[in-house]
């Protein structure tokens, strides 16, 4: 399945395993809640996916590398506790709390959410004294004597062994315990996604037209040539970086991220291309229905890529639009919502003065809608606000 699919899965299993029957009890116990398995090449979008679930679903998110972890950093580590059994006092071994499950707790106490999940990568690169002690978490969401808390979904990712060399096969007693979700490359899925990102119009409409090198793994004389998801995206960003600094953008920057050197090159012959068309055009003009007679007549005698990358432009165009009007909006809601609370607090205020209300509300909006991207609104709003104040006393 494509990346959108699998994330479809893991939420509905989120959906199923957070059920709770009458008695406020899970309908499916939390031992018999079997974690996710995403398999899947890399750099193929498995933790970007992670990410959007606990964002869209309001739950936190624990992302953790098993290839660095050891069997002490898993388990925790020794100490000896004295007991006393039948009258009779013994030094007993136990464990501290492992790593990974004081983290969760950590995460909990920080943020306050209480239920996530908990997302452990390259869990088949493991080591072979950590392995155990994984079969263990995989059946029992425990290390040692701790487990990880109610109301979190252990999910779990790896590469299959053909792209890495530290894979450790799991026997069928291990696969028999978990969900397997085996992920394939799918450009049109990825698509939808560089969309809602705003993904460079010239990696899109590239890739509209070269499918085949959205993803692309070889083994060549000099080594492994390989091009991923995770490349695109993070070209992506630094081209528009460099854009906006005014730095050129060539092969030897596109061939750092796309590590095939044909991919490369022929990517960097279209974005010059991309380059030039997008000063030919003037796509704002055209938007504003203002486009001259020779730009409307070289666009309808254009070649096919040529058209694609107009296309490219013109949609990059609308969807930041399009983004711009979102925020805005979602700023004024929180505008609203938040000067009328402020109302109810100045006529009801005993002892704080109307300044001090609106300075800690424009404080309060500032980082609000600073996440929305809206800067010193909140500032703005307490301006107006107080000015207004001003003038009717």
């Amino acid at each position: 399945m494509n990346i959108k699919q699998a994330k479809t899965q893991i939420k509905n299993a989120m959906s199923v395993y957070f059920t709770r029957d009458e008695y406020g009890n899970f309908a499916i116990p939390s031992e018999r809640q079997r974690p996710v398995f995403l398999m899947g090449p890399p750099g193929i979008g498995k933790t970007a996916i992670m990410e959007q679930i606990a964002g869209e679903l309001g739950i936190g998110l624990l992302p953790y590398s098993m290839t660095h972890h050891t069997r002490q950093s898993a388990l925790g580590l020794p100490f000896i506790s004295r007991k006393n059994y039948g009258g009779k006092e013994y030094d007993v071994s136990e464990y501290t709390m492992s790593e990974i499950i004081a983290s969760v707790y950590d995460l909990m106490e920080e943020s306050g959410v209480r239920s996530g999940i908990l997302f452990l990568d390259e869990i088949n690169c493991v080591s072979e004294t950590l392995a155990p002690l994984m079969l263990q978490f995989l059946q029992y969401k425990t290390f040692g004597r701790h487990r990880v808390p109610d109301g979190w979904l252990v999910v779990t990712a790896g590469n299959p062994p053909e792209y890495n060399k530290s894979v450790r096969e799991f026997d069928i007693v291990t696969w028999d315990r978990i969900k397997r979700v085996d992920i394939e490359p799918d450009f049109d899925a990825w698509k939808e996604y560089a969309w809602q990102c705003g993904i460079h119009p010239a990696v899109i409409t590239y890739l509209e037209i070269k499918k085949g090198d959205f993803y692309s793994v070889e083994t060549a004389v000099t080594g492994k040539e390989f091009v991923t998801a995770r490349g695109w995206v993070d070209l992506s960003d630094i081209i528009k970086l460099y854009e906006k600094s005014g730095i050129a953008v060539d092969e030897a920057l596109i061939s750092q991220y796309l590590q095939k050197p044909s991919i490369a090159k022929s990517f960097a012959v279209y974005y010059d291309l991309f380059q030039k068309y997008r000063s030919d055009y003037h796509v704002d003009e055209i938007l504003a229905g203002k486009a001259t007679a020779e730009i409307k007549d070289r666009a309808r005698k254009a070649r096919f890529d040529e058209r694609i990358v107009l296309l490219g432009l013109l949609l990059d165009a609308i969807t930041e639009n399009m983004r711009g009007v979102h925020e805005a909006e979602a700023a004024c809601k929180i505008l609203l919502e938040r000067l009328v609370s402020l109302k109810a607090e100045i006529i009801y205020s005993s002892g704080t003065s109307v300044e001090e209300l609106l300075l800690s509300a424009a404080d309060e909006l500032d980082e609000a809608l600073r996440e929305l991207g809206q800067t010193d609104t909140g500032k703005q709003a307490f301006d107006i606000c107080k000015q207004r104040y001003d003038n009717s006393i």
